[in-house]
């Protein structure tokens, strides 16, 4: 059994995409938010009650959608509305990429993160556009990605970040591990006035390309690669520690 979820909403034209290849090899389940819930990050809902529903196609239920965040989701589908633990969770496929910091913001990659944090290993793969997605390729990667992350397995607290170029199959030039790049979207804020003439102001931006370097999944991604970049939750900055201490912070 493999799990899918995702922050674009149960409805979201990738994951359906998604579903529909990885039925191919295995049983699926989807546990995804009702509705949208883009760069919620890894949220969690505390005060008030998480509701499910069924969803029922053509007589057979192919998941759960939930009033939650994709954290949410994933907390509540593993611990409460699947009985058995699932091989492998995937969240996905985002409608955007997921590149440089983008990552921390990311309720797709959250979803993966939490799936980690419980034990079970996962991914999240992202269509590096915002206009007229083709989700095909990407949905078509996954399901022959699912059998490798079954056969080698990841490290302990490790977890996949996927990013897609949307181009044609034929146009993708490679596959890249890369680490995580710089790169960040410089936000805008469209200032308007409501009928009432209150202030209000709608967020918006696009990312810019901060580096050159090939070995981040921002540029290997400009360069049409599949980038595939290794994450985990641990936030601590390792190399800072000793440095840290040699400042001999006393009471």
């Amino acid at each position: 059994m493999i799990v899918l979820s995702n922050d674009d909403g149960f409805t979201a034209l990738g994951l359906q995409a998604l579903r529909a290849e990885i039925a191919k090899i295995a049983d699926v389940i989807v546990v995804a938010p009702e509705t949208e819930q883009s760069a919620v990050g890894h949220a969690i809902t505390l005060s008030s009650p998480l509701k499910t529903r069924k969803v029922v196609e053509n007589g057979e239920l192919i998941g759960y959608a939930v009033n939650g965040t994709p954290a949410d989701c994933i907390k509540i589908g593993l611990s409460v509305l699947i009985e058995e633990p699932p091989e492998m969770v995937i969240s996905g496929i985002n409608f955007g990429g997921n590149l440089g910091s983008c990552a921390i913001y990311s309720g797709t990659i959250s979803a993966a993160t939490e799936a980690t944090i419980m034990g079970i290993p996962a991914f999240a793969i992202s269509l590096n556009t915002y206009e007229n997605p083709d989700f095909t390729p990407a949905a078509e990667f996954a399901r022959d990605f699912v059998p490798k992350v079954l056969e080698k397995g990841l490290p302990e607290g490790v977890l996949l970040n996927i990013n897609v170029p949307a181009v044609p199959k034929k146009e993708i030039a490679g596959v890249a591990i890369t680490r995580q790049g710089k790169s960040r979207v410089i936000e805008t804020f469209d200032k308007r006035v409501d009928p009432r003439n209150n202030t209000y102001y709608w967020l918006a931006g696009e990312m810019r390309l901060d580096e050159v370097d090939e070995g981040t999944d921002c540029v290997m991604v400009s360069k049409n690669h599949i980038s595939i970049t290794p994450i985990h939750f641990d936030l601590t900055h390792h190399a800072s520690i000793d440095e840290l201490k040699d400042w001999n912070i006393s009471l």
